[in-house]
């Protein structure tokens, strides 16, 4: 009994540290090593190169069926203030059927920098990409999404970036755009992209980032490798990749891309399984980075950030609440003083009440009413979910890289 009940609540503690060191810790550490860092003056020192004529650049934007919001869009990437005579716009919108084509050529004959890549046949977002970045001469290419806005500085934000040599690619930051009104999950959404921008900082200031944002990013057009048709989170992949080759993968968080939030929990859960299901096929495809010996501060950074919480943490919650049980079986199964029996009761009731108050924040969720006290076990549960139905469609295989993108909020 005794080694038996040790070995079960060594494992309880264990994974409830791995929990925490996921969501919190991880970010701790990192933010003590950061002030160490300055602390005893031990920041890297990053090769500049000595600024010159403007590079030309290529914002390349991907819209499958996305009319709605290339007015916008376009006149948005026009009022860059990056030099006109070196910024080119190349717009994506193989196998669109809403009129995107038309409107673009009519466009096309008043703004020379604009191109314009069309078809009948829908390629899917990764073969298109693909086929486009064959096209790209500028030394610098950067992706951005059509229903996003950026700021008027994004785009030189982002190149002045490039003047550190070792930088193969920059991130921008993603901000979602909510009303008081909005629903939990578009608030949710809101609340955990600031906490990435958050551990992006410390990442970009202790080695690299690790993943960029689709909704806008740039690399080094010459350091691209072609993506697998069906990849699902091509942002993730591609600058780690880059990050694997030894460039660094660096943060700018005044470039940024304006974005409303999911429309619905409904949608957002349609998107945040995507990114899960996405999440799992990654790591198997990157497994190579797993190797401490060979990546060092990547490896490290990748695991913590990025591993564990895509394919370790969702699965200790369960296993949490089921340990909890059982260690309270062998208690009184064998016998034990009261006190370890009212600590353990404790620690259930904890557990439960926070997932009825997660259910509590989907109930009050579904009626388009929002209760502060519900919101974060609600999104954390929520989000935690999605992983666990990512890896069941990730197991199902048969994935593939043309997909709907969630309905987003007006």
């Amino acid at each position: 009994m005794n080694s038996l009940y040790a070995f079960t609540c060594f494992l309880f503690f264990f994974l409830t540290l791995l929990v925490f060191y996921t969501y919190l810790g991880y970010g701790l550490v990192a933010w003590i090593l950061v002030k160490t860092r300055r602390r005893l003056n031990m920041v890297p020192q990053r090769p500049v190169i000595q600024p010159g004529t403007p590079l030309d650049v290529t914002v390349v934007v991907p819209a499958y069926n996305e009319l709605a919001y290339l007015p916008a869009k376009l006149q948005n990437c026009l009022d860059q203030d990056y030099p006109a005579e070196h910024l080119h716009l190349l717009f994506v919108i193989e196998g669109s059927t809403d009129g995107s084509a038309e409107y673009l050529e009519r466009m096309q004959a008043t703004i020379p920098n604009l191109t314009i890549i069309s078809g009948s046949r829908r390629l899917g977002k990764i073969e298109a990409m693909n086929n486009v970045m064959k096209q790209v001469k500028t030394p610098i290419t950067i992706f951005t999404d059509a229903n996003t806005q950026l700021n008027t500085q994004a785009v030189s934000r982002l190149m002045k970036r490039f003047e550190v040599e070792n930088v193969g690619a920059v991130t921008g930051e993603k901000r979602i755009s909510t009303h008081a009104s909005e629903s939990a999950a578009g608030s949710g959404e809101g609340l955990y992209w600031r906490y990435e921008s958050f551990l992006k900082r410390l990442d970009a200031e202790l080695h690299t980032i690790v993943g960029a944002a689709g909704e806008l990013f740039a690399i080094r057009t010459d350091l691209y490798e072609p993506v697998e048709s069906d990849t699902l989170l091509d942002d993730f992949m591609i600058s780690l990749r880059i990050a694997g080759r030894g460039y660094r993968v660096e943060y700018e968080p005044n470039a940024y891309a304006l974005e409303r939030p999911s429309h619905s929990v409904r949608e957002e859960m349609k998107r945040k399984v995507r990114i899960a299901t996405g999440g799992f096929q990654s790591i198997y495809r990157l497994a190579y980075l797993l190797n401490f010996f060979k990546y060092g501060w990547l490896s490290f950074q990748y695991v913590s950030h990025r591993v564990l919480r895509w394919a370790v943490t969702p699965f200790c919650l369960p296993l949490l609440l089921l340990l909890n049980v059982v260690i309270l079986i062998q208690q009184y199964t064998f016998g034990t003083d009261p006190a370890t029996v009212s600590f353990w009761w404790a620690i259930l009731l904890l557990q439960t009440s926070f997932y009825l108050m997660a259910y509590t924040g989907y109930i009050l969720e579904s009626r388009q009413t929002r209760w502060k006290v519900a919101f974060v076990p609600f999104y954390f549960v929520f989000m935690n979910w999605c992983v666990l139905l990512g890896f069941a469609r990730y197991c199902q295989g048969n994935i593939s890289g043309v997909w709907e993108k969630a309905q987003r909020a007006q």
